[in-house]
């Protein structure tokens, strides 16, 4: 079963990329039970990130079919949320990381969470971002140079 989170206007149409969370409870094989739903249907996760708590895990998936994905989580009364992330190619990760984390500080971007994707769209490593402010944050980073990547580039 879906949730709607909070949704603001959207001044900017850069590449977005859509992430799902998941509660899990706390128990063996239940992040394994999401993915094989997911392999089952020719949907392949991108990106991953567990958090965890003493009795669950909230589990953060960017995957390659969107769609396909929402499809199957309100079919199977899978409870999730879901909002938008920056991704960012990085050619040469130490000098790009600091010189990306500088750019947001520099605009007053806050950063909630990052984690790298799984696989290496174009051969280079990607970060996925969640920030306060999408559109703040894809200006200035495609100011700065940064190659954001869209939904259709990580989904190759």
């Amino acid at each position: 079963m879906a949730f709607d989170l909070p949704e603001t206007t959207s001044k900017f149409d850069g590449p977005l990329v859509r992430q799902f969370s998941v509660f899990l409870p706390n128990k063996v094989g239940a992040l394994l039970d999401i993915v094989k739903l997911l392999n089952a249907n020719h949907a392949d996760v991108v990106a991953l990130s567990i958090t965890e708590s003493t009795d669950s895990s909230i589990a953060r998936f960017v995957v390659s079919d969107p769609e396909l994905v929402e499809q199957l989580f309100i079919e199977r009364n899978v409870a999730f949320g879901s909002c938008q992330m920056v991704v960012v190619e990085m050619s040469e990760v130490a000098g790009q990381l600091s010189k990306l984390l500088a750019a947001l500080l520099m605009a007053e971007v806050n950063v909630h969470f990052t984690y790298p994707l799984l696989t290496r769209p174009n051969g280079y490593a990607a970060i996925a971002l969640h920030v306060e402010d999408t559109d703040c944050a894809t200006s200035v980073l495609a100011g700065e140079g940064f190659k954001l990547l869209s939904q259709n580039d990580i989904s190759r």
